[in-house]
């Protein structure tokens, strides 16, 4: 029987911190798609609140929630500005993986601030070349969202096999703020205030206490959880990231729907027709509604699962991880389609840049772009297990 999800004190005290800085959010989307960055402000707000230590070791001064409150969260924020919960995802869930690495790497980040931010491109473009103690990378990575706000990123590289290990894997390597610089080049439709800009690295010394294999979840490749023993760390690590790309969009499309109501209750068309009389509209909303409503179920239910294996100290088969992920991505196209309907039900009004839904739209079809958002691929390699081929997906 899958885990329950039990918010305790502080999953609520989380929840309704996010839930209050909405208003301000709001108020700074145009600032952030302008700027393309969220606001310093929006940052030191969600610092104050604890709201990127939900996931990160009670041993660093995180709070180690569940997985579910860390989504919901992320979902809350997403109501006010898509960006910001958008880089609340990927840099909230860093924490959690830093946990896997070794001590050392754990203290070399939050050893003197435990409120460093962590940022990320996982793309395995490093060009690796191992050394003594370690390895030396250069390359160039795309798409390192909220990076100009962290002072460490993690990259992805192909590690050759070695030791105990004896196949070549994706690896991340743990890179500080001195060893790489920021090429600002994000200026895309929807999004504009992740600041996804690549990252460069000019051969850089990455020790091996700051490498990991991304997915293997044997204990050599995660020390850490010798000492971070919560059972939210033992989840494979595809299965957490890959929500905190998608699950921003559940929230935007609540928020769209909360927009989208509150139009529809005053606007008359040039016509006179009233949006909240339009049948057109009134199917939109529901389906909207009833759509998020499963598509969150799911998630929780997935979590649920997903812990209750992990606690008897098992790993999720394949068929349950390829599934999962292919409803992760599903999240984004469904949704996409959802707020699709409700801005097309505002008709030729809703095209202006004043109507937050219009920028709603924006964000959730960019976030359809991202690889792991990529719903076909996963549906075909979760449709070729099902049909008795060897799995394709050697990243899940």
């Amino acid at each position: 029987m899958a885990i329950p999800h039990q918010k305790n004190k502080k999953d609520l005290e989380l929840i309704e911190s996010a839930r209050k800085l909405i208003p301000a959010l709001k108020a700074r989307t145009a600032q952030a798609e302008r700027d393309l960055k969220v606001p310093n402000e929006t940052i030191a707000e969600m610092q104050a609140a604890g709201l990127f230590k939900a996931m990160q070791p009670k041993r660093y001064g995180g709070f180690e929630v569940d997985p579910r409150t860390f989504f919901e969260i992320q979902m809350t924020l997403a109501e006010g500005c898509m960006s910001t919960a958008w880089i609340y995802g990927v840099m909230g869930v860093h924490p959690w993986q830093l946990a896997r690495y070794s001590d050392q790497a754990q203290q070399d980040v939050w050893g003197e601030n435990q409120d460093t931010l962590i940022g990320s491109t996982y793309m395995p473009v490093a060009k690796v070349t191992p050394v003594e103690g370690g390895y030396r990378i250069s390359g160039r990575w795309g798409f390192s969202s909220g990076s100009e706000h962290c002072q460490w990123t993690l990259l992805g590289g192909i590690l050759p096999p070695e030791g105990n290990f004896t196949e070549a894997e994706h690896g991340t390597f743990l890179v500080p703020a001195s060893d790489y610089r920021i090429e600002r080049n994000w200026d895309v439709l929807g999004l504009r205030g992740t600041g996804s800009h690549d990252i460069v690295v000019e051969d850089a010394f990455v020790p091996a206490h700051r490498v990991q294999r991304t997915n293997n979840s044997s204990p050599e490749a995660t020390p850490g959880l010798e000492v971070n023993t919560n059972t939210i760390f033992k989840i494979p690590f595809a299965q957490v990231f890959t929500r905190a790309v998608s699950s921003s969009v559940l929230g935007a499309l609540q928020g769209a729907i909360n927009e989208f109501c509150d139009n529809a209750a005053k606007h008359i068309g040039k016509h006179g027709a009233k949006t909240a009389e339009d049948p057109v509209a009134q199917d939109a909303v529901a389906d909207a509604i009833v759509t998020l409503d499963m598509l969150k179920l799911v998630l929780n239910r997935n979590y649920g699962e997903l812990l209750e294996i992990a606690e008897k100290g098992e790993l999720p088969d394949v068929e349950m991880r390829l599934l999962y992920r292919y409803q992760s991505a599903y999240v984004t196209n469904t949704c996409a389609e959802k707020i699709s309907a409700l801005l097309k039900s505002m008709a030729a009004s809703g095209l202006y840049k004043t109507n937050p839904v219009e920028r709603i739209f924006r964000d959730v079809h960019q976030a359809r772009g991202h690889i792991a958002n990529n719903v076909a691929a996963y549906a075909r390699a979760y449709g070729t297990v099902q049909l008795g081929l060897p799995n394709p997906d050697p990243y899940v």
